[in-house]
């Protein structure tokens, strides 16, 4: 199943802005830079995604993602994780795309491996006789998303922020979608406090 990884990035001025209590400005951003140079790697190296999709503005971001052979569009707008993974998952479908898998550019342990086993894992589950399928990955808290696979990709709208694992679980209820939770460890910790950093 074609498969494309869709990774929003806000510009780094306004990343990770609850980090600011803990760590230094010029610190946060260097942090910020460092944790999507890590998931694009991982995503790079991750067999079942035949394409990574970065939605940014961020101009050091969409360098780094061509030179790793991802495709970039830019977020003009730059209005929310969720309006971002949107136009993400636009351009998979115009890339011929079965399935997108959203992810945050605040998952820095992302594991390769752990990645492929989520795939493949999705792959081989029920689909309701050919029906969408949604998986969410929550957070280490289990109210947030770090994952949102969607087959196809406009199964449900992506609807992050707070609470957003029981929103997209009552999104995929509504939709007649096939809905599962998966916990690929290096996945539920994602850095946007002091508290994260530190489990980190």
């Amino acid at each position: 199943m074609r498969t494309a990884a869709v990774l929003p990035v806000k510009s780094f001025a306004r990343a990770k802005q609850r980090l600011g209590e803990s760590v230094a400005d010029s610190l946060r951003l260097e942090l910020a830079r460092a944790m999507v140079a890590d998931v694009l790697l991982a995503l790079s190296e991750t067999e079942a995604i035949e394409r990574t999709i970065v939605v940014t503005r961020e101009e050091s971001v969409a360098l780094a993602a061509r030179e790793l052979g991802a495709l970039v569009v830019k977020d003009a707008a730059e209005s929310g994780q969720s309006a971002a993974a949107l136009l993400g998952i636009e351009r998979a479908l115009a890339e011929g795309m079965e399935r997108v898998l959203c992810v945050p550019g605040d998952c820095p342990a992302l594991d390769p491996l752990e990645l492929g086993e989520l795939l493949d894992g999705a792959r081989e589950s029920p689909d309701r006789d050919g029906g969408a399928v949604v998986v969410i990955v929550p957070d280490r808290h289990g109210t947030g998303t770090n994952g949102l696979l969607l087959a196809p990709p406009r199964a449900i709208a992506p609807s992050f922020g707070p609470g957003s694992c029981e929103r997209h679980q009552a999104l995929a209820r509504e939709a007649g979608a096939a809905c599962s939770l998966a916990r690929p460890q290096s996945l539920l910790l994602d850095i946007d406090t002091g508290a994260d950093l530190a489990a980190l």
